[in-house]
């Protein structure tokens, strides 16, 4: 296997809580009490900013448009938010919100030439922050050092298999909760997920950390 760097345990995310406050803010707009609703989503927006980061971190590397998709997200949650269904997680509709987002600047940008710009320190910080869930598959793909090169490789795989490994295997969403993000089937999302890894071994199959091991037989 890669090398594995441990991190540390994160503060989970209380997913009925989020959503009970989502539901609340909602009732603020409806009955008219919209400043009220702006200061309760100033508690979203702390809950989720350093997780929402991340991802659009994934995607597109700059930080200048990170903070932009970061900004944009919130503010279309926000603006449709009497279009969040109560019995649907909200930090998995934040998410979808976030990757739709995303893939629009990626689309724009499509005929560009790609290049990195070193993160930001507020950005890099808040990438680096603790996840929002248990430590995922990603520490089985990625240690710290190695971090640069594994995104690099997973910018390579087709979008849909990009999305899925970014949501899984870094985030930590399970299959299911990927599945409702994208609008796929379970199924799909397992499919697409197996054939990401085994493409990503093979990309990566040639960098010093990685060894003959790991290579799927």
């Amino acid at each position: 296997m890669l090398s594995i760097q441990s991190a540390s345990t994160p503060r989970p995310v209380n997913r009925e809580e989020n959503s009970t406050i989502a539901s609340e803010i909602k009732e603020l707009l409806n009955s008219g009490h919209h400043e009220d609703a702006r200061n309760r989503f100033a508690e979203i927006i702390e809950a989720h900013q350093a997780r929402i980061t991340r991802i659009a971190y994934y995607y597109l590397r700059d930080p200048a448009e990170v903070d932009e998709a970061v900004q944009d997200a919130f503010l279309k949650a926000f603006i449709h938010l009497r279009t969040f269904r109560d019995e649907m997680y909200f930090d998995l509709w934040l998410s979808r919100i976030a990757v739709n987002g995303c893939l629009d600047r990626l689309k724009a940008k499509a005929r560009r030439q790609r290049w990195i710009i070193p993160a930001s320190e507020k950005t890099e910080e808040l990438i680096q922050q603790e996840r929002a869930f248990e430590p995922s598959a990603e520490q089985l793909l990625l240690a710290k050092e190695q971090r640069g090169q594994l995104i690099d490789a997973v910018e390579q795989l087709p979008m849909r298999q990009r999305s899925i490994v970014i949501l899984n295997q870094f985030e930590g969403y399970s299959t299911k909760d990927v599945a409702d993000m994208l609008n796929l089937a379970e199924a799909t999302v397992r499919v697409h997920l197996f054939r990401a890894i085994r493409s990503l071994r093979l990309l990566l199959l040639d960098k010093p950390y990685a060894r003959k091991s790991d290579v799927p037989g």
